[in-house]
């Protein structure tokens, strides 16, 4: 009887290790499971970080791609390794390019990231590259400018040289010039420096020379805190354009070339292009001028012949939405409505000894504001304000004047209302559009200048239109969910 209740109690206890040896493994078998599940959960949350830095790594190889020309070859599925070089993710690259005159101008890119552990885990990012163009400024001349009180600027201005800024000036106002090492420069009498404008605080005289501020005003029309100075002298060489490239460009058929007027019809003087805002224009070879005297400080008194006496209608061509290049090898005079991109470029290239001028005698509008529509006008030498201009001149682009100035001549008694320009102006010489006397009293030209700084143009212009840098910037950028 004693022997059964013992192997009866041995029974018992059995039973209890096996519902509480069961009962520890289900809870042991939750816990390994709730760990492991915890694990996951945090390799997946490493995952979805690792992805989105994976995709930024292929929106970075991409930029690579598009600054040394290999963009081709650089879409779709690439491996991404980890510092060790062990492959550990994969990012695909969708892109779209924005193209004109064979060149692309924009890339939207869209770049998905994973890890190999975990390839569900993906992100994607979507990012806008672009050039910042010369539009990034309202003004760049390679010489110093004199703002008068009612020359006006509404966008950044840089000048290599010297500013006077008597004007108001709404954003940055910057200068390279430098002398010794002490951010001055010399102001002469055609700044208005003579008498030196001691009076204002600013400038002093030196060895009989007037020495002021690389930027600094006279009035309180300008915004001082706004003046920078000396800053890095910006390279005008490096944004010429390549005008026989985009020449030999126009003749293979890429956009429109307009020869010699002179080859069709001797003695003839230049083309006259009216831009239509149906997409086209009208070009009309110029027969004669009439000559007005102007004075300017480079060729003192002198004849401008400027204003079209006799003309006739030699073609209406369409503008090609590929690439809406003209390259007229001649003087032009251009005006209209502008609808699509256009660049007009006045050159001669085959003799050196001849100069070519675009002439501004009309209004120059766009069909549209909406960024769909711009012009650029790049002349090889000037850009010249004719003595004919309107009363109220409304310019809207970027004008370039490579090798010259954007100008108006001294015409005497000549006075008109008021210029606007939309865009900017890229002259490499002084430009100038007004003229005072020793009083300050403007005595020719127009009574108020206003430029306007055109942020559409500064990573949308038309085709051509130069680069302040060769890379390519991140102009937005989105996570796609």
């Amino acid at each position: 009887m004693e022997k059964r209740k013992k192997i009866y109690q041995k029974g018992v206890i059995i039973s209890y290790v096996l519902v509480f040896g069961g009962i520890f493994l289900m809870l042991l078998g939750g816990l390994l499971g709730y760990i492991l599940l915890q694990l996951r959960y945090a390799g997946n949350r490493v995952a979805w970080n690792q992805s989105l830095a994976i995709a930024e790594t292929g929106i970075e190889y991409y930029r690579w791609c598009l600054s040394h020309n290999v963009q081709d070859s650089c879409k779709g599925i690439h491996e991404y390794t980890d510092v060790n070089g062990v492959v550990v993710g994969a990012y695909n690259l969708i892109v779209a390019n924005s193209d004109l005159c064979g060149e692309t101008t924009q890339s939207t890119i869209t770049s998905e990231g994973w890890t190999l552990d975990f390839p569900n885990t993906k992100r994607q990012v979507k990012v806008l590259y672009a050039k910042e163009s010369v539009a990034k400024y309202a003004g760049i001349t390679n010489e110093g400018v004199w703002f008068g009180n009612n020359e006006n600027t509404l966008g950044p201005f840089h000048a290599n040289g010297g500013i006077r800024m008597d004007g108001d000036n709404q954003s940055l106002v910057s200068s390279s010039t430098n002398l010794n090492g002490a951010g001055e420069w010399v102001c002469d009498y055609s700044f208005g420096c003579d008498p030196c404008p001691t009076g204002a605080g600013e400038c002093r005289i030196s060895s009989g020379k007037c020495i002021c501020p690389s930027v600094f005003t006279t009035t309180a029309n300008s915004n001082p805190s706004l003046f920078k100075f000396p800053v890095s002298s910006f390279d005008f060489p490096g944004i010429s354009v390549d005008l026989r490239r985009l020449s030999d460009k126009t003749l293979a058929g890429v956009g429109r070339y307009l020869k010699r007027s002179s080859e069709i019809r001797a003695n003839s003087k230049g083309w006259h292009l009216k831009f239509k805002n149906d997409g086209t224009f009208e070009a009309w070879i110029v027969t004669s001028v009439s000559f007005q005297t102007g004075w300017n400080p480079t060729e003192g008194d002198h004849s401008d012949y400027f204003t079209i006496t006799g003309e006739y209608l030699y073609n209406t061509y369409s503008i090609p939405s590929s690439c809406g290049a003209i390259f007229v090898e001649d003087n032009v005079w251009p005006e209209g409505v502008i609808k699509g991109k256009v660049v007009l470029v006045s050159a001669n290239l085959d003799d050196a000894n001849v100069d070519t001028n675009a002439i501004l005698a009309k209004n120059i509008t766009l069909n549209s504001s909406d960024g769909s529509d711009s012009f650029a006008l790049i002349a090889e030498k000037n850009i010249w304000v004719s003595y004919l201009s309107p009363n109220n001149l409304e310019l809207r682009g970027i004008y370039i004047a490579q090798d010259g100035t954007f100008y108006r001549d001294y015409y005497s008694g000549n006075l008109e209302n008021e210029i606007d320009i939309y865009g900017s102006i890229v002259s490499k010489l002084r430009p100038n559009t007004s003229w005072v006397n020793s009083a300050g009293i403007i005595v020719s030209g127009y009574l108020t200048s206003n430029t306007y700084y055109e942020p559409n143009l500064i990573y949308n212009p038309p085709p051509f239109v130069p680069y302040v840098s060769p890379n390519f910037k991140i102009v937005s950028w989105d996570e796609i969910d």
